[in-house]
């Protein structure tokens, strides 16, 4: 069976300030880590091992993630002393568990992307291709603002263009890609390397097979706050989304696609719209808080007011 690598290490710049303490694959979307999101895809496909490459606060993961055996898995980790690039992180991971003698495809998973594709037809399409790498590509209506992949007929790729102001093809990269073990051998070890800008175009200037799996599905790059706030809402719905042992007081309207992590309590009176709010929050009496994000184990006092703002238990910032 394949076994998977989730691409966890970045720094989240763009997300700022909402990654100051949490890496952005923790950060909850709809109650739950962006990296929870994809290790329950993994599972969904039949993938049962699933390496974390991790870099910036590793820390973080192995508290709440462990051994995987709460989900059925088994969770490795791969930290990287220093970034070693999408792909540096790749070969670094896949070492973890003998490269030379790995015989399955590897699944990589783009730490800040949330997809509803179908990731067990993207493993079947790539088997029945024979193909050395797949990746899973969205039709989008400009593709100005990125990378665009075109492919001939049947799916195989020409071509890994840079942003142009007339793309010649609509299909782009979502970030969800297939190796054949021979692939990730040949990236250099301890070395930075991206698999955009080098990797995949010499698998295509050599001949390799590298195909593109096309499937109209949900998919989001929550790379942004406005995206992080956007792909919870579609998670949760027009309404809101309380975690296990919960305490909502009476009167309290929640609305907007909030989501409230486990064991927070909200106090009595409280309005509360599109906001994410963290485990063990506790909300006094009488608050108004409008698109923010109150982080894991923040106290809000009765009656305040919060609009538009990143709180956690040492900071309180603008979003």
């Amino acid at each position: 069976m394949a076994i998977g690598i989730l691409l966890v290490g970045g720094m989240g710049t763009r997300l700022k300030p909402l990654t100051n303490q949490t890496p952005k694959p923790m950060l909850p979307v709809g109650g739950l880590p962006v990296t929870e999101h994809q290790l329950l895809a993994a599972k969904k496909a039949g993938i049962n091992t699933v390496i974390l490459a991790t870099s910036y606060l590793s820390e973080t993961f192995t508290p709440y993630f462990g051994d995987g055996s709460k989900w059925g898995m088994k969770l490795l980790y791969a930290v990287e002393e220093a970034p070693l690039g999408t792909g540096g992180a790749i070969r670094n991971a896949a070492d973890l568990i003998g490269l030379a003698d790995a015989k399955e495809e590897f699944v990589i998973f783009n730490g800040d992307v949330l997809s509803g594709h179908n990731l067990a037809s993207q493993l079947a399409f790539h088997r029945a291709n024979n193909s050395d790498a797949t990746l899973h590509l969205i039709e989008v209506a400009d593709a100005r603002a990125f990378g665009c992949v075109p492919t001939d007929s049947t799916g195989r790729v020409l071509d890994f263009l840079e942003k142009m102001e007339n793309p010649v093809s609509n299909a782009i990269n979502a970030g969800c890609y297939i190796f054949n073990p021979s692939v990730i051998s040949e990236i250099p070890a301890g070395k930075v390397v991206s698999i955009e800008r080098e990797t995949f175009p010499q698998l295509v200037k050599s001949g390799r097979r590298v195909f593109g799996y096309n499937e109209d599905s949900y998919w989001l790059d929550i790379g942004t706050p406005a995206a992080l706030f956007k792909g919870s809402r579609d998670i949760v719905g027009a309404g809101f989304l309380a975690g296990p042992a919960c305490q909502i007081g009476k009167g309290s309207q929640i609305t907007g696609g909030t989501a409230i992590g486990q064991g927070s309590s909200i106090g009595a009176n409280c309005t509360i719209t599109n906001s994410i709010i963290g485990d063990g929050v506790e909300v006094g009496d009488g608050c108004t808080i409008a698109d923010s994000f109150i982080l894991h184990n923040s106290q809000i006092a009765p009656g305040s007011e919060i609009v538009g703002k990143y709180i956690s238990p040492s900071e309180i910032l603008p979003i």
